[in-house]
């Protein structure tokens, strides 16, 4: 647990320091800001369980920060320390939820006192926010697997935990009995609710299945965030949601593909950083043309098999990587023997090639004249 102490005061900071038991009470970290606006920067970055403030401080006042705190709806708890025991100060301070104040001088006895107290107080919301989210995930794993099986189902809630759409992609995942997909799962709806493209659930029977209902136009980022989330096989079937009224029907629906085994696999992340390197193997390919480029090269490089890099490459580019190579080299030849004096046979070699004669034959099968007659503005 962090603490942070807020005082325009280096002796009270040392002070509190010195006096408090941070040990005893569980405290691993303390934090120090000498104003306000240093405190806000610290609680952005560190976001601390337990703030000690001042209430006069420079720029942005103790008060001013605990106001700030409660626009943010900060969870931890605040006590605030003053030289003033004044009833407008406590006044502002109970509106905007401190937990406590101290007078200063502070007093050993009184601080760890008040310390204890927001220890207890912070870990027993704790406890209860946990309690509460744990709850919220059961109702909606429930609500969910009701609407799937055709069970009364509060369809409002269901669509209170969906980003606003007139339809959606719904997805049915299944993984094999032995995996523990859960904590997966999880993460995964975390992270679709946090980017607003949808969410997810674990199906709480025992068919090791889960429901992802996304928007449609997201569904390369819920792969990808499936790829990145899940490192076990799974198999998938989706198809488009109209209204959530639909999702019994659906739901047979999708199980009747996948007993009938038209499903596919998700795209694992391999996949996907597979992706990534052919595109850094063209990438690396439009840069070193001219060395001795190879099939082996490339797979010793990229950790591709020859054959795969072969493969592919054609996929993408439409030709092979050989052709490739000769239409980049031929491209760039046109230029030198444009807008250079540079020789034929020196232009081979910097392509490359070790005989000009071999590059002329290449170059004019290619283009249909010889460099000779291109150099000198020669038409076909």
């Amino acid at each position: 647990m962090k603490v942070l102490i807020a005082d325009d005061e280096f002796n009270v900071r040392d002070v509190i320091r010195y006096i408090g038991k941070w040990d005893e009470h569980g405290i691993t970290e303390l934090l120090e800001a000498a104003n306000g606006n240093e405190a806000k920067k610290v609680i952005e970055k560190e976001q601390p369980e337990i703030i000690f403030t001042d209430i006069k401080m420079p720029g942005m006042s103790g008060l001013d920060l605990i106001e700030w705190l409660d626009s943010i709806s900060y969870e931890g708890k605040v006590v605030l320390i003053t030289g003033y025991d004044d009833y407008q100060f406590m006044r502002k301070a109970i509106q905007h939820n401190s937990f406590d104040y101290l007078l200063k001088p502070v007093e050993d006895e009184a601080f760890n006192n008040v310390l204890k107290k927001a220890v207890v107080a912070y870990d027993e919301e704790r406890k209860s926010r946990l309690y509460q989210e744990d709850a919220v995930k059961i109702r909606w794993s429930q609500t969910v697997l009701a609407a799937c099986l055709g069970e009364p189902a509060d369809l409002d809630y269901i669509a209170s935990n969906l980003p606003q759409s007139e339809r959606y992609d719904f997805t049915l995942l299944t993984f094999y009995q032995m995996q523990q997909p859960a904590p997966f799962i999880e993460k995964l709806a975390d992270e679709l609710v946090e980017q607003e493209i949808g969410n997810a659930v674990m199906l709480p029977d025992d068919s090791n299945q889960s429901v992802l209902i996304t928007l449609p136009e997201e569904w390369f980022l819920v792969e990808e965030s499936l790829s990145r989330e899940l490192d076990i096989p799974v198999r998938l079937v989706k198809c488009e949601l109209q209204s959530l009224q639909e999702i019994h029907e659906k739901y047979n629906d999708l199980q009747c593909e996948l007993e009938n085994q038209n499903y596919r696999s998700i795209q694992r992340l391999d996949e996907l950083e597979a992706k990534q390197r052919m595109n850094d193997i063209i990438s690396y390919v439009e840069t070193y043309y001219m060395e001795d480029m190879s099939l082996e090269r490339l797979a010793n490089r990229f950790f591709f098999s020859r054959e795969h890099i072969s493969r592919k490459f054609k996929q993408e580019m439409g030709m092979t990587l050989s052709k490739y190579i000769t239409k980049l080299r031929i491209e760039q030849s046109k230029c030198w023997l444009k807008e250079s004096d540079e020789s034929i046979f020196s232009i081979s070699t910097m392509l490359g090639y070790q005989d000009e004669k071999y590059f002329s034959k290449l170059f004019k099968k290619e283009v249909g004249i010889t460099p000779f007659e291109f150099r000198n503005g020669e038409k076909l």
